[in-house]
């Protein structure tokens, strides 16, 4: 395997939205350009994808997928610890996410499950947490400034 990661661009889109939805993830809210997604090939065929979405302090980790023929290989891990670099970098303090099923994946990351209530507004106001994930879906959070231990 020779992996690659990149920034995701336009041209990525398609095979991004066909390998989110291959591992029944949300595509209606994906942004047009993809800003702040990166993109892992293997000899140059899309095998990964993971996404943040930045506002102002806080960020939304979301879109995490690796192709089943892909998985186990440690491909999301280095995605999302690339991305948890880029935010720190860029003065995120905290970062949220939503999921339904992978809330002890994440928990290797030092996320940990916060309630709906306190999420910062920038985060509740997005289509992910306001409409898109059923309201049971966890949500879990990152201090990037305070860690836990």
């Amino acid at each position: 395997m020779k992996l690659q990661i990149d920034k995701a661009g336009p041209a990525d889109k398609e095979l991004v939205t066909s390998l989110l939805k291959e591992a029944d993830l949300l595509t209606d809210d994906l942004p047009a350009g993809l800003p702040n997604f990166l993109v892992a090939r293997d000899e140059g065929t899309l095998v990964g994808v993971a996404g943040m979405e930045l506002y102002s302090g806080v960020a939304l980790l979301r879109s995490i997928a690796v192709s089943p023929d892909h998985q186990g290989k440690g491909i999301a891990r280095k995605l999302v610890e690339q991305l948890l670099a880029g935010a720190d970098t860029q003065g995120v303090e905290a970062v949220y996410l939503i999921t339904t099923t992978a809330d002890h994946y994440f928990d290797s990351y030092g996320f940990v499950v916060v309630k709906r209530e306190q999420v910062p507004e920038a985060i509740q106001q997005t289509k992910q947490f306001s409409s898109l994930c059923p309201s049971s879906a966890v949500v879990m959070k990152r201090d990037l400034k305070h860690p836990t231990a």
